[in-house]
């Protein structure tokens, strides 16, 4: 049985059409029938069903190309170039091959699908077809090294306020550089630097949103949400990708200006989830080294944190993984 087919039919449908008419046309049982409505709700399509009357495809997911990513894009520079894959390994892999081979900066990577993605500390970022965004953003900053990691925290400022643009959710930032909804992970953002000779070469930034997805396993679903699920309402991807692009040219221009992130601290503190809230700072491996108040960033985006013992600590970004108490944020 095909799930093509079951669209087929619900697409053609003049309003709703019952389980028993499509198992009739398709020669399978309404058990089976209800089994791919299911895995098809999974894959973004917001099918209602209602009692005595059937099925009826209300919207289908948003379906990306490389034009229709275009003819959103409002930018100066930032996705003017762009390419675009129905599925990649890894959108920050082949950005970071395109560096090396000359791409200009503001080269942008978009892919339906992502299969091989990497967050934090190697974890895998997958992104189902049809429902995610899986982008990549080439930036060649003439910057010194040590201001580079600030960028992530710029990325995260700008996926925050495109969110909360196109979707009107409250979405915020858990420092350095994830996004949630409602104490929910809706984004990951993973900064990948190379080199040369104490210059930095390219900066490539990797940006996983969960955008359409209706469930998750079973594993993440306690920490793992999408924009879909909270605003209960379908999202154009092209949309929300050119309006992660505007808001990230503006903030990435007052970032240049001062290298650090004096300029940006505040409207960062806004939408930071930690503010003024209780947590705990752990190490890699898992051992919890401190715990406190979290007061904001400092100007190169170290958390302020100020211990129980009342001493003030700067903890830096990429050393320890900093929680809530009671959960993720």
């Amino acid at each position: 049985m095909r799930k093509d087919e079951i669209l087929r039919i619900l697409r053609e449908s003049n309003g709703y059409v019952s389980g028993e008419e499509i198992s009739n046309q398709m020669g399978v049982s309404r058990t089976a029938i209800w089994k791919q409505i299911c895995d098809l709700r999974d894959e973004g399509y917001d099918i209602s069903a209602v009692s005595k009357r059937g099925y009826i495809l209300k919207s289908e997911p948003d379906i990306m190309t490389k034009e229709a990513v275009l003819s959103q894009i409002a930018t100066e520079i930032l996705g003017r170039n762009m390419e675009y894959f129905d599925e990649i390994d890894s959108t920050n892999n082949y950005c970071k091959r395109q560096a090396e081979m000359g791409a200009e900066h503001g080269f942008l990577v978009v892919a339906d699908r992502q299969v091989s993605g990497r967050g934090r500390r190697g974890r895998v970022w997958e992104t189902p077809s049809g429902i995610s965004i899986a982008m990549s953003l080439l930036l060649r900053p003439d910057i010194a090294t040590e201001c580079a990691s600030m960028i992530t925290l710029v990325a995260a400022l700008s996926v925050a306020h495109a969110i909360r643009n196109v979707s009107g959710l409250d979405a915020k930032i858990k420092w350095p550089n994830d996004i949630v909804i409602n104490g929910k992970k809706v984004c990951g953002i993973l900064t990948e630097m190379s080199v040369e000779f104490s210059a930095i070469n390219y900066v490539v930034v990797g940006i996983g949103i969960n955008v359409n997805n209706a469930s998750f396993p079973e594993e993440i679903a306690d920490i793992a949400t999408s924009i879909y699920m909270e605003k209960h309402e379908m999202v154009s991807r092209s949309k929300l990708i050119a309006e992660i692009l505007i808001n990230f040219e503006r903030y990435y221009r007052i970032f240049l200006e001062t290298q650090d992130m004096s300029g940006l601290k505040d409207v960062y503190e806004e939408r930071l989830v930690n503010k003024d809230e209780r947590v705990r700072v752990m190490s890699a491996n898992g051992r919890v080294d401190d715990e406190g108040t979290a007061l904001g960033i400092d100007d190169i985006g170290r958390l302020v944190i100020r211990s129980d013992d009342g001493r003030q600590k700067n903890i830096m970004a990429g050393e320890v993984s900093v929680r809530g108490l009671y959960g993720y944020v």
